[in-house]
Parts: structure tokens; C-alpha cells; sequence
């Protein structure tokens, strides 16, 4: 994966991922090309002692040889509308999270791209738990269905040998009894045997 490290705030390629080397902590995994766009060492030397390869650009606008009180200040107005760019494509993606709006790609900043990611595969995966749940309970409900067949069609098999098995008790004990008599009443006219 190539990763640009760049302090622009706009034109960015949609084809390559950007991290601000201002907010550089430490490498990220999975890098095979670093391209740090100004003079950022630390971006530069932490690569290198990881063997990624890494291209180190000019900005395309280089501050004079003389920096003055003026672009110390330029300066500063660009690192505060960075800023917040990158904080209101956080905030939209906090109200997406809380439901007020559609999840969209935030377009640039580290952190809202980076965020952006993360909300995006929690999203994917709610949405496939979901799925899988609702199968599942598809499943159990058919289920519940086939096991209340299977009583159903089991009771009166179940019934049929009680029945023959409990008449027999009775002939060998030579009890009348009615021809279409119930389960309960077999079962009690054999328990008074039993007591005799």
C-alpha cells in the first residue's frame, strides 16, 4: 500500500491515501511505499529504518528563504483551516453515527478518512449480524415448526401403544372395560388393580 504524507488540504487523488505528517506518531502497517510530500524527517527516518521504500517530494508551494511574521501567521491561518476541515468532517460523521444523517466519505483530513474507515467496517458488520440473526431466526422458527410436527405426528403413536399396552394389563387381569375408553381412564382402572 502507497501512503502520501502531505499538509495539503485539497486536490487530493482519490486513488491514494493521505496522513498528515504533522500529527506522525509512528509508521503505519502495511506500507510498501511512503511518498512524504516537504521536509519531514521523522516521517522519512521512521520508514527507512522499517526497509519501505520512501520518495520525498517538494511541496509545490515552498515558503521564501526569509520567513516573516506574515507567514508565520499564513502559516498558522492554513494549520487552523485544516483544522477545521478536519474537525467539521468529524462532526458529520459523529451525526451519521447518531443516526441524523447518511454515512459519507468526509473527502479529506486524516482523521475523519481514518474515522470514516472505522464507522464504515462497524457499520458493515451490523449490518451482516443482522442478516446472519435474521437467518437465524428463520431457522429456529422453522425449527419450532418441524418439532411441533413431529410431536404431533409422535402422540397418537405414543397414545395408540400406552393404550394396548394398558388394555392388556386389564384382559389379564379380567377388567371390563369400554371399547373407546380414555387414556386417563385405562390408566386408573389399572392403578386400582395395582392397589388390590
Amino acid at each position: 500500500m502507497e501512503l502520501v504524507y502531505s499538509t495539503q488540504n485539497s486536490d487530493f487523488d482519490p486513488e491514494k491515501r493521505y496522513r498528515n505528517p504533522a500529527h506522525f506518531d509512528r509508521p503505519e502497517a502495511g506500507v510498501t511505499h511512503a511518498v512524504v510530500i516537504g521536509n519531514w524527517p521523522k516521517v522519512i527516518d521512521a520508514y527507512e529504518a522499517l526497509g519501505v521504500e520512501v520518495s520525498v517530494l517538494k511541496p509545490l508551494i515552498s515558503p521564501p528563504a526569509d520567513s516573516s511574521g506574515a507567514d508565520a501567521i499564513a502559516g498558522l491561518e492554513q494549520n487552523n483551516a485544516t483544522l477545521r476541515a478536519e474537525r467539521d468532517g468529524i462532526l458529520r460523521l459523529i451525526e451519521a453515527a447518531e443516526g441524523q444523517s447518511e454515512l459519507e466519505h468526509p473527502g479529506a483530513g486524516e482523521l475523519p478518512i481514518r474515522l470514516f474507515g472505522a464507522l464504515k467496517a462497524i457499520h458493515e458488520g451490523f449490518e451482516t449480524l443482522t442478516g446472519e440473526r435474521d437467518n437465524l431466526a428463520g431457522e429456529v422458527e422453522s425449527l419450532r415448526a418441524e418439532v411441533a410436527r413431529l410431536k404431533a405426528a409422535a402422540e397418537p403413536v405414543d397414545n395408540a401403544e400406552k393404550i394396548a399396552n394398558l388394555k392388556a394389563q386389564l384382559d389379564a387381569a379380567n377388567v371390563t372395560y369400554r371399547a373407546n375408553a380414555s387414556v386417563e381412564s385405562l390408566e386408573k382402572a389399572v392403578a386400582d388393580l395395582q392397589q388390590a
